[in-house]
């Protein structure tokens, strides 16, 4: 004991006295003299009171700072026995009433409500009494008691222990206020000597649905288990202790002080002791605390002293009076002396205590009193951080380091990494950054300081634990592309390697093996083991690398990705398909390589026939087919594709005008060679992937046809452009070659109007002929024979259009001419009898109409038209010579029945001209379509369609007025 440290942890705040003022007993003449009489017997505390028994039967109340509140008087003489409950607002008390006979004790056990108060008059009040029972019974005989205790459990179920001189324990459970209550005993081991068996200290015990009961006797120590019935007893020792030296912790262990030393007790038997000397005339536990208040025999001097048993201090220390009764409440110590005086101990918050500690440079001490009083994390951080200072000061930097390392996760990691980079303790340094990737607090910089301090000190060995320390867990602790960076870096490239790999970055493990080491078979093999999405993602990343060094094995990935050959796979399966990678996705890594890229598509789509990127395939290919030269990047990958082009023609030029050198033309015409191939392999493509029976092509046609035309390809163009139904392109392609033959032979194929050809195709060759400039007698004949047969143009545009080519003499056109003459010859005669009749026609029209209005009508049909019976009036007759019977014609008498349909035609006829003259697009559409627009705009003008003056709508002769008479 002597060797413990001595620290004023408490503080001593204030000094009162435990008496009633004497306005309350101010009917008593002898107030003075009663209060020194007055003793206190028992004393208790809870829900922020402290509660007193006198041996005049009264109980007082104190508030914070021992402030009197009120009193009552619960029993007649003494008051024995107190206890303050703390589920409830109760108070429980053992005292001296009246003895009302004999064979009854004055001795009863009282239950009071604090919360309901009663009137006794006007001046003072008092609890309400729930429940009043006899402690001594027929069954529990009288003896003297020496110990009380309650224990609450679900409320309003009391268990009450009561220790008695001759060894026995009354025990009560129950409702008391309802009177619903057992009763049991429990004996201690009887003893001659009543002293020895006299019960000193009662303490319960509660864990989980056990619950069981110590008793401590001057010769022994006894615990019984309460759930076996009857209750089992157990002797833990055959040494006891006096009164007022036996309590309970707040772990449930039985303290007992005894002159030589303190002793802890289990539900097994003694467990540890501590030996302080002197008598232990009071012994109580307090938050983790051991109060004690030691009686020195030499001096006779009393002690107060708070032992702090996990750090082995002493916490407070103080001479006192005799000691009566100890409580706690409000937080402090309240100790009550024999003259009634108390003294209220508080003990100083954390911070008041480390000052104290800091300033002796007791640092271990502070960091085992902040963990024994389980203080936050960032207090005992900053002890440890103080501590951590202190040794590092005295330069003691491994002791310092250790403090440093239970700092993490609340000291800032830089406090310390600063210390150490300053002092060049590498050693200290690593060791911190280790403890820091274990507990997962590191950051990127962390784990770069930490590889480099690896890579400085060239220690290989730790740098593989560190960095394959992880391999039964399965995900690193430390920030994987930084130490990728820092072992590159470094040249450690396995690690770099092998921490990639285990991380999934296969993006640097593959930057590693290229970039680095330049192992290219490796890396594909890697991809290779890939899953399809991660092999997929790092070919777009390095694929061009691995073209230029290994393009076949490289294509032969990409085909096993995008068609999956490893599994049985049906072609025509087109959603299987579309799951897949698509070529498409991969064309930016042949940006260099396009004969490559040529190789890789041919093969896929070999393999792929049914492909949803079909037409970007094919695109893309005919890009390559048709290009001249294949030395850049393709038209559709660039956005200088004119440039490209003009380049490659330039390449083209300079490499016709080369010398003829046997290597040089060698090299010539393997290019040429190569193109042709690629030539025939672009026709076919655009002949198959056009079908017949198919509207629109597996390619883009308008990329084609620039392709086609950037690249001179004539057979790309022609085909495109007849399969397109542009036949006038068509044979200006053959224009621009000067290929008449195949001009002639074209328009024979597609000029043909039956077979579903444009007619029109001859004027565009005649009119070409007539622009050329030389002479081509032969073709222009050719070209009259289909123009005179289908009669596309008539002969003055012929002559106009051939008369422009100087070359051309009159014989080519003479016989032509011949014939058109002499056919128009045939259709003027024609048309002229043609006026003649209409002449006559008209003529004896106007005499018909003169002599309707000039001339009267005799009507002389004798029968009905309608009906064909015989006329009868009244009738009506029309001017066209038709008489009907009136009720022949119903409601309408005034147009004649059988004319009225031929005239209403001929009215509609005309209507509907005049309506289409309105229409300007169909008059010019019929004017263009037509082969000769003169006979159009002539039609109109024949029908009076088109004309300066309206034309109103002229009523027909047909139906003329009526006449109608009654007898006609």
């Amino acid at each position: 004991m002597y060797q413990w440290r001595k620290f004023e942890f408490f503080e001593e705040k204030y000094v009162a006295k435990c008496t009633i003022p004497e306005e309350e007993e101010q009917d008593d003449n002898n107030v003075k003299e009663k209060e020194k009489e007055r003793k206190i017997e028992c004393c208790s505390s809870g829900r922020g009171k402290v509660v007193t028994g006198f041996d005049d039967g009264t109980v007082c109340f104190f508030d914070r700072g021992l402030k009197f509140n009120y009193s009552f008087q619960p029993h007649s003489s003494s008051v024995l026995f107190i206890q303050q409950l703390k589920q409830r607002n109760f108070l429980v008390t053992i005292g001296e009433d009246e003895q009302l006979t004999p064979q009854q004790s004055a001795l009863c056990l009282k239950v009071f409500d604090l919360d309901k108060m009663q009137s006794e008059s006007t001046s003072t009040a008092s609890p309400d009494c729930v429940g009043i029972l006899r402690i001594f019974t027929n069954q529990f005989p009288e003896a003297m008691i020496t110990s009380f205790i309650v224990l609450e459990e679900v409320p309003p179920i009391l268990l009450i222990a009561i220790g008695l001189d001759n060894g026995s324990i009354y025990c009560i459970k129950g409702d008391i206020a309802r009177e619903r209550i057992t009763r049991f005993k429990l004996q201690v081991e009887n003893h001659s000597d009543k002293t020895l068996s006299s019960i000193t200290g009662l303490g319960f015990r509660v864990d989980g649905q056990s619950l069981q009961l110590f008793a401590v006797t001057p010769s022994s120590v006894s615990l019984f288990s309460l759930h076996d019935q009857p209750p089992r007893r157990q002797t833990l020792d055959q040494i006891g202790s006096g009164v007022n030296s036996v309590t309970m912790s707040d772990r449930y262990e039985l303290i007992i002080g005894r002159p030589e030393a303190v002793y802890f007790y289990e539900v097994d038997g003694r467990g540890p002791c501590w030996a302080f000397e002197g008598e232990k005339k009071l012994v109580r536990w307090f938050r983790g605390y051991l109060l004690c208040v030691i009686a020195d025999q030499r001096t006779g001097k009393h002690t107060f002293n708070i032992y702090d048993l996990k750090n082995r201090l002493i916490a407070h220390s103080a001479l006192v009076k005799d000691v009566s009764h100890m409580l706690y409440e409000w937080g402090n110590i309240i100790l009550i002396m024999t003259d009634k005086s108390t003294l209220c101990i508080g003990e100083k918050d954390m911070e008041s205590k480390l000052d104290m500690l800091f300033k002796k440079n007791l640092y271990t001490v502070a960091i085992n009193l902040v963990q024994t009083q389980q203080a936050d994390a960032a207090a005992t951080s900053e002890v440890l951080r103080k501590y951590g200072d202190h040794l590092y000061s005295k330069q003691d930097y491994d002791e310092a380091m250790s403090q440093y390392i239970n700092t993490i996760g609340q000291l800032e990691p830089s406090y310390v990494i600063q210390k150490f980079l300053d002092a060049q303790r590498i050693y200290n340094l690593t060791n911190y950054l280790e403890k820091l990737h274990e507990k997962g607090l590191a950051s990127k910089d962390h784990t770069t300081l930490l590889l480099n301090c690896y890579t400085k000190l060239k220690d290989v060995e730790k740098l593989n634990l560190f960095i394959r320390s992880e391999d039964s867990i399965g995900e690193l602790k430390f920030d994987v592309e930084t130490a990728i960076r820092v072992c590159r870096s470094a040249n450690y490239h396995e690690h770099a390697m092998y921490v990639a790999k285990k991380a999934g970055r296969h993006e640097w493990y593959l930057k590693i093996l290229l970039e680095d080491l330049g192992s290219y078979e490796e890396a594909l093999e890697y991809i290779s083991s890939l899953e399809s999405s991660q092999a997929g993602m790092t070919i777009k990343e390095y694929g061009k690398i691995l073209i230029e060094h290994k393009p076949s094995e490289t294509i032969q990935i990409l085909i096993r990705l995008c068609t999956d050959e490893g599994d049985k796979r049906g072609h025509s399966n087109g959603v299987y398909v579309s799951m897949l990678p698509s070529p498409v996705d991969f064309l930016s890594i042949f940006v260099h390589h396009p004969h490559s890229l040529m190789d890789f598509l041919e093969k896929y789509t070999n393999k792929v026939k049914d492909s949803p990127a079909q037409v970007e395939i094919n695109n893309t290919l005919l890009e390559l087919y048709i290009s001249n030269e294949l030395n850049f990047p393709s038209v559709s990958q660039s956005n200088e594709g004119a440039d490209y082009l003009n380049v490659a023609s330039e390449k083209t030029s300079k490499i016709s005008v080369q010398t003829n050198g046997t290597i040089s033309d060698h090299k010539s015409s393997k290019k040429e060679k190569g193109r042709l191939e690629r030539r025939e392999k672009g026709l076919h493509m655009l002949k198959s992937a056009w079908p017949p029976e198919t509207e629109h092509p597996l390619y883009d046609v308008d990329l084609a046809i620039i392709l086609c035309e950037m690249n001179s390809f004539k057979d790309g163009l022609l085909y495109l452009y007849e399969k397109m139904k542009l036949y006038k392109e068509v044979i200006a392609c053959y224009m621009q070659a000067h290929d008449h033959n195949g001009l002639i032979a074209c328009c024979k194929r597609l000029g043909d109007s039956v077979k579903g050809g444009d007619p029109s195709l001859w004027a565009d060759v005649l009119k070409y002929f007539g622009e050329l400039g030389e002479d081509c007698s032969k073709e222009v004949k050719e070209v009259l024979n289909y123009i005179e047969r289908d009669n596309i143009l008539p002969p003055i545009i012929v002559l106009q259009t051939l008369s422009k080519n100087p070359c051309l003499t009159l014989s080519v056109i003479k016989d032509y001419i011949a014939r058109k003459l002499e056919q128009e010859s045939k259709v003027i005669e024609e048309d002229r009898q043609a006026i003649e009749k209409y002449q006559e026609d008209t003529q004896a029209m106007r005499k018909e109409v003169q002599d309707l209005r000039t001339n009267a009508r005799i009507f002389q049909l004798s029968k009905c038209t309608a009906c064909t019976f015989t006329l009868d009036l009244p009738a009506v007759h029309f001017m066209c010579m038709h008489s009907f019977h009136l009720w022949c014609l119903g409601d309408n008498e005034k147009e004649c029945p059988a004319c009225a349909p031929e005239y209403r035609s001929v009215l509609e006829m005309k209507r509907n001209l005049e309506q289409n003259s309105k229409s300007q697009d169909r008059f010019f559409q019929q004017v263009k379509n037509s082969k000769d627009g003169f006979s159009v705009i002539a039609e109109y003008f024949g029908k009076g369609i088109i004309s300066k003056t309206s034309n109103g709508s002229t009523p027909g002769l047909g139906s003329g007025n009526a006449s109608s008479s009654s007898g006609f």
